[in-house]
């Protein structure tokens, strides 16, 4: 367990679901942009996976959750503003800060949570495709040495 100073965001534990090619798909580009490693991954579905103190797994499979350093849960929209900013990305969820845009993401959200196993796989591919590609080559540039060339 690290130590973290009281009143701290960072680290931000996001809990999702491996099973869900959205939530895999979208958690792994995130997972190629934390450079910074300001987030921290658990698979929900994961051999072993414990439970932790103040949510259910049930909860967790039902929603995004992100747990800040200082141990404030978050749920829906707001883990997701959280996720985007740790990596550079809050322009990605800059339309929440808009009330009206905030109470449909807010009214959304649980909608595509329920019924996110059945989002067709050219769904995903169209939304995270070009996403993960531009992430990837970024995250190889980053370890690409002298002797490299892209």
């Amino acid at each position: 367990m690290d130590e973290t100073v009281p009143g701290t965001t960072y680290p931000v534990t996001l809990f999702y679901d491996s099973a869900c090619p959205l939530c895999d798909t979208e958690m792994h580009n995130l997972m190629l942009r934390n450079q910074s490693g300001q987030l921290r991954f658990e698979d929900v579905q994961a051999p072993g996976f414990a439970c932790p103190d103040g949510v259910t797994r049930e909860a967790l499979l039902t929603r995004m959750h992100a747990r800040t350093a200082d141990g404030q849960w978050l749920s829906g929209v707001p883990a997701f503003e959280m996720a985007y900013a740790a990596v550079g990305l809050g322009w990605v969820m800059a339309p929440a800060r808009i009330p009206l845009l905030r109470a449909a993401m807010d009214a959304l959200y649980p909608v595509v949570a329920r019924n996110r196993y059945r989002a067709p796989a050219w769904l995903v591919r169209m939304f995270f495709g070009k996403a993960l590609r531009r992430a990837a080559q970024r995250a190889a540039a980053r370890q690409c040495t002298d002797q490299c060339t892209l």
